[in-house]
């Protein structure tokens, strides 16, 4: 299991083809996961309303990005609003008719801008690396989806990281692009460049190794599923089974190092919007002391049920949704081949 693919490199489509799958499947992840965390946010709020100056973790299927409140309850324009909900389905149907359906997509736009180019440079990537390593220096196995998957990630996730800093500043001190400019000289003056990668650790930390394992299980899973159904190669049903429970395992396995860069995501946020800087170490490993000393090893579990079923339907959507659309260009690319004279 987990072998090459018959068939060749993804079989004849380009790299832009590529793009354009893995683009089209993540703005469709952001909109079918978006509703469930905004409506997850809005509950939270409700118990525990949000001061100035707090943050909270806002995610669109493809990635997590810090919101830090300015004034109090009413700390973003989607967020303010008084309705009272009584459980996840109220709140659902009480957003959607007291203040219409697109309040479930609120704050979805500015996420998208820097979600999606990443979200197309990492499968992109993903897919011409193990190809690489398949096809063009032969290699075979099981490792080959696991390598070529934790160095998609990387990549990805050192192009990345500065700009969701500088986002981070801009949406936190509400600053405009001459005043952003100014801020990042000033901090690279006085920390150095690696200043503006600032987080990068926790986070390669998490995602570097979901990633590896989500690959790994995923064409693992769906190599079994494409031999106990005798298809050549999987269908739509099959990416989203195979997809589905390669995150639910990836999440579970990574769950502390999420738990980890979850609270250094807070602490940087909530320092930016304060203006101040954390005196000490925050290295992933004394966090992760911190919680352990605080809360046990339960605290590096924490929040185990949210991440699997909100992991597991956002993997599935944007695999089975990536892998139609190569096999849509697939198609259409053999179609032109049989045309030409």
């Amino acid at each position: 299991m987990g072998e090459r693919t018959v068939g060749g490199p993804v079989a004849a489509i380009s790299p832009v083809q590529q793009m354009l799958a893995s683009g089209t499947g993540a703005l469709l992840t952001s909109l079918f996961v978006t509703p469930l965390d905004v409506v997850k946010i809005r509950l939270q709020a409700q118990q525990t309303p949000f001061h100035q100056g707090k943050c909270f973790l806002y995610c669109n299927g493809l990635m997590d990005h810090i919101y830090v409140c300015q004034n109090g309850t009413s700390c973003t324009n989607w967020y303010r609003a008084p309705t009272h909900f009584s459980g996840t389905l109220d709140a659902f149907v009480k957003i959607t008719r007291h203040e219409g359906l697109r309040s479930l997509w609120s704050g979805l736009p500015p996420t998208l801008v820097m979600a999606v180019p990443a979200t197309v440079i990492y499968f992109t990537c993903y897919d011409q690396l193990r190809d690489f390593l398949w096809f063009g220096l032969d290699l075979q196995g099981s490792h080959v989806p696991l390598l070529a998957g934790g160095l998609a990630r990387l990549g990805t996730v050192t192009v990345i990281s500065p700009l969701e800093l500088v986002r981070t500043k801009m949406q936190s001190r509400k600053l405009s692009y001459s005043e952003l400019r100014v801020c990042i000289r000033s901090a690279v003056a006085q920390s150095g460049l690696l200043s503006l990668w600032r987080g990068w650790g926790p986070t390669v930390l998490r995602d570097v190794p979901f990633s590896a394992l989500y690959w790994f299980n995923y064409e693992q899973v769906k190599a079994q599923l494409c031999e106990q159904y005798g298809t050549p190669k999987a269908n739509f049903s099959i990416s989203f089974t195979a997809g589905a429970v390669s995150g639910a395992v990836a999440a579970i396995l990574t769950l502390p190092f999420d738990v980890v860069k979850t609270r250094r995501q807070i602490q940087l946020g909530e320092m930016g919007g304060l203006g101040v800087s954390r005196k000490g170490t925050t290295s992933t490993w004394h966090i992760m002391k911190e919680i352990w000393s605080e809360l046990g090893y339960r605290g590096l579990f924490a929040g185990f049920m949210p991440r699997v079923i909100k992991v597991a339907p956002a993997c599935a959507v944007m695999i089975s949704s990536y892998e139609f659309g190569k096999a849509f260009f697939q198609k259409v690319n053999l179609d032109r081949q049989r045309l030409a004279p």
